[in-house]
Order: structure tokens, then C-alpha cells, then sequence
């Protein structure tokens, strides 16, 4: 159960629980408005389905059908996770000075990398678009290719194939305690038998994560001039894009581990051949 988060504007931190319906900061309304978030989870929950209907074929091929897909579309509730997501950048974002970043992602700029990050993002559901990606990074490495550099720093200051791996993990996590406490196992999982599988997978995770991240941002920005993705760096590096950074990991982190979680649950009862 593997999750990769590639977000308009940087990408997540791990969450620690926050208060929820905590009072909106001024401007988070035109902020999510500028970063399309409703767009992007559209296509988020697109990729989660798809890998919903192949988790079913590797668990329990053949019995999922209507059922399974009921369930799944259940689980990956756009309206809910919209809320998730709003309630969580309106906690952590309370007091913080929205207006530069409303400022950059409402500018000609702002909105073109959001624009971009998206198609990217929709292209790559496209399997052979996302091996396209990959050759493409290919051969940029193999050419010393200078725009990988820039690309690094923006990946670096972001802290995004760590703290994507964490989330990773994380949901692997949660899904494994969703088969657990719906009975998938004729055995007793014990939390310490989780933690070792989960982190076994670790390092392909990582490698998986280096590749996708860094073929998704060569694609989406490549559009873009040297001097337009070093203003998207200098944002990431000031309080306000830092705080945005982990916002959104956190929210995101939010959702995806429910969502694990819950995915974990309905398997099971596939697997052990219970009624949903």
C-alpha cells in the first residue's frame, strides 16, 4: 500500500493531530482558490481508485466487483476529503500572513506552475506517459543535464523524498492496522510484526520516490525558465512557503492515513470472506 504525494507548491511533513473547525486565516479561501487543491484532489482520487482496483486484484482477485468499488468510492469521498484538508490548513495556517503566497499563486507566474503542476499530474495517470517521464529524467542524468540542479534544490528545500517516504510509510502502516483489525489474518498480527514489514519496504519506497518525484517536476516544469522556477525556490524558502509546505503534508497526511486505514478494513472483510 504505497502512496507518492506531489503537491502544486511543495509537499508534506508527516501530521500530528490538530484541532479541527478552527477558524479559517484570512485569505485561505483565495489561497486553496489559486492552488486548484479541489482540482488536485480530483486527481489524486483518481490514482487512489486505480490503485484501490489493483490492491483488489493482488488480495483477492476475482471477488471485489461492485462491492469493492462501492466501498472505494465511499472511502475516497471528495467532499470529505476536501474538508479533511481545509480543516487541517485552517488549524495549522491560523495566524500565519497568507498574502505573499496569495500574492505569487495569483500572479501570471503563480498560476502557470499550478497549471502545469496539474497537467503533469492528470498526464501521468497515462502509464505510457509516465514511462515517457521516466526516459526523459534518463537521459537528462546521463547529459549532466544543468536544469537537474535546479530541479534538486527545489526537491531539497522542500524536503520532498523524505518527508514522501515518511508519508509513504506511513499509510503502509495504516493500512496493515485496517487488515489487522478486520480479521484479514488467520493469525495475530502484533504491532512490532507490522513496524518490520512496513519498514522492509523502505528502501524501494525510496528509490520508487526519487524516480517519480523527480520525473513528474522535470515534466511539469519544463516549460518554465530558469528565472520563474528560482522565484518558486525563493518562495519555498521563506517562512510562509515553509509553512505552507508542512500544512499540506499535513492535511494531506490526514486524509491518506484515514483513507489507508480504512482500505485496510474493507479488504479484510474481502479476504476473509466476511459481509460488508
Amino acid at each position: 500500500m504505497r502512496r507518492l504525494l506531489a503537491l502544486p507548491v511543495l509537499v508534506l511533513l508527516l501530521a500530528l493531530p490538530l484541532p479541527l473547525r478552527a477558524a479559517p486565516p484570512a485569505g485561505l479561501d483565495a489561497l486553496l482558490e489559486a492552488l486548484a487543491l479541489d482540482d488536485l484532489l480530483a486527481i489524486m482520487r483518481e490514482e487512489g481508485i486505480g490503485h484501490a482496483d489493483e490492491l483488489a486484484a493482488e488480495m483477492f482477485p476475482g471477488r471485489g466487483g461492485a462491492r469493492w468499488s462501492a466501498a472505494v468510492t465511499q472511502i475516497y469521498d471528495g467532499e470529505r476529503m476536501s474538508g479533511e484538508l481545509r480543516d487541517s490548513l485552517a488549524g495549522s495556517l491560523a495566524g500565519a500572513d497568507l498574502t505573499p503566497l496569495v500574492d505569487f499563486f495569483t500572479s501570471a507566474d503563480g498560476a502557470r506552475i499550478v497549471s502545469l503542476e496539474l497537467s503533469a499530474r492528470r498526464a501521468l495517470l497515462d502509464e505510457a506517459v509516465k514511462a515517457a517521464s521516466r526516459e526523459r529524467l534518463e537521459e537528462m542524468q546521463a547529459d549532466d543535464d544543468p536544469r537537474l540542479d535546479l530541479i534538486g534544490r527545489f526537491v531539497e528545500v522542500n524536503n520532498l523524498i523524505e518527508a514522501n517516504v515518511a508519508g509513504a510509510l506511513n499509510a503502509n502502516y495504516a493500512f496493515y492496522a485496517g487488515l489487522a483489525d478486520g480479521r484479514a489474518f488467520d493469525f495475530d498480527m502484533t504491532e512490532e510484526q507490522m513496524l518490520a514489514d512496513v519498514w522492509s519496504q523502505e528502501q524501494e519506497i525510496r528509490e520508487e520516490t526519487r524516480d517519480w518525484v523527480l520525473s513528474y517536476l522535470t515534466m511539469a516544469y519544463a516549460p518554465l525558465s530558469d528565472e520563474v522556477l528560482e522565484s518558486y525556490v525563493a518562495l519555498s524558502e521563506t517562512p510562509a512557503g515553509g509553512a505552507l509546505n508542512a500544512a499540506l503534508f499535513q492535511g494531506f497526511d490526514v486524509s491518506f492515513t484515514r483513507i489507508s486505514r480504512e482500505l485496510g478494513l474493507v479488504a479484510a472483510s474481502f479476504i476473509s470472506g466476511q459481509d460488508i
